[in-house]
C-alpha cells in the first residue's frame, strides 16, 4: 500500500453527501443477490474524494442488503486518506491506492464502485482501466463506473463483469429533466465523446427524446408516468431495455451495453 504501488492520478476530489444515492440504489437492487451469496461481502469505493461521505453512505446502503457487508475506501491522495481515518469503524476502513486496488490479505471485492474517477482520463485509457479493475473482482463481482452531477440529480454508469461491460444505466431526478438527452453531459468517459450522429448512444438518446415528446400528454399525470411511457416505447421499438417498471419508476432505464457500444 506504499506510494510506489498507487496507479492513477489525483482527481478533483469534488464530493457531496448523498451524491451517489441513485447508483447505490441500483447496486442494491441489481447486485443484491450476489452480495447476499458472497463468502466475503466486501465492496470498494474507489476514488471517494476529498471527504468520505460516499463510502460511509455505501456501507449503510449495502448493510440493508447484507448486515455483514464491509466497505474499503481507496484514495490515491494520502491527505484524503488521513482526513477519512476518523470515520473508520467496524466494517469501514480507508487505504491509499489507485487502480491496483490494494486490499489487506489479498482480499477480492464483490463490488468496486468508481464514480467520477475516469472523466479526466483519455477515452483510449478506459478499456485498460476497466480490465485492471475487473481483474481484481471476486468471482461473481461487479464493477460500476460512471459519472454524475455535483448533487446527484443526473447519473449514467456502466456495469461490468470480468468478461467486460454489460449494461448502461441512465438515472435522473425526473423533476429536473427537460428531455432525456439532458443526461448526455453525464455520460461516462467511454461514451461521452460518442454522442454524435452515426454512433449508437446518439441514436439511443435521439430515440429517447422522440419517445419522451410523444408521451407529452401524460405530463398531466406527472413526469414519472411520462418517463415510464417513453421507456415502454423504447422497448417496443427494439432497444434492449434490461429492467422493468419497478426501476423505471425511480427515474432509471438500463440498456444492454452492446446496443450503445462505440463503433
Amino acid at each position: 500500500m506504499g506510494s510506489e504501488r498507487a496507479v492513477g492520478v489525483v482527481t478533483r476530489g469534488t464530493t457531496n453527501p448523498n451524491r451517489l444515492r441513485r447508483m447505490d440504489r441500483w447496486i442494491a437492487s441489481a447486485h443484491g443477490p450476489q452480495l447476499r451469496r458472497a463468502d466475503d461481502p466486501l465492496a470498494v469505493d474507489l476514488g471517494y474524494g476529498a471527504a468520505p461521505w460516499t463510502a460511509v453512505e455505501l456501507l449503510a446502503r449495502l448493510r440493508r442488503v447484507r448486515t455483514e457487508a464491509e466497505v474499503v475506501g481507496v484514495e490515491i491522495d494520502q491527505e484524503r486518506v488521513a482526513a477519512a481515518l476518523p470515520y473508520t469503524r467496524e466494517g469501514l476502513s480507508f487505504v491509499r491506492g489507485g487502480f491496483e486496488v490494494p486490499l489487506p490479505g489479498g482480499r477480492r471485492p464483490v463490488l468496486i464502485r468508481a464514480a467520477n474517477v475516469l472523466r479526466q482520463y483519455a477515452e483510449d485509457e478506459v478499456p485498460a482501466v476497466w480490465r485492471r479493475l475487473t481483474a481484481r473482482l471476486a468471482p461473481g463481482g461487479l464493477l460500476v463506473e460512471g459519472t454524475c452531477d455535483e448533487i446527484g440529480r443526473r447519473h449514467v454508469w456502466v456495469a461490468l463483469g470480468p468478461e467486460g461491460p454489460r449494461t448502461v444505466t441512465f438515472a435522473t431526478r425526473l423533476g429536473s429533466l427537460q428531455r432525456p438527452s439532458d443526461l448526455a453531459e453525464r455520460l461516462p468517459k467511454a461514451l461521452i465523446h460518442r454522442n454524435v450522429p452515426g454512433e449508437p448512444v446518439h441514436a439511443f438518446l435521439t430515440a429517447f427524446d422522440r419517445a419522451w415528446a410523444a408521451a407529452a400528454p401524460l405530463s398531466a399525470l406527472g413526469a414519472r408516468q411520462r418517463w415510464i411511457a417513453a421507456v415502454r416505447t423504447l422497448r417496443a421499438d427494439g432497444w434492449p431495455v434490461a429492467d422493468g417498471p419497478a426501476r423505471w419508476r425511480q427515474g432509471e432505464v438500463t440498456v444492454a451495453w452492446e446496443a450503445l457500444a462505440p463503433h
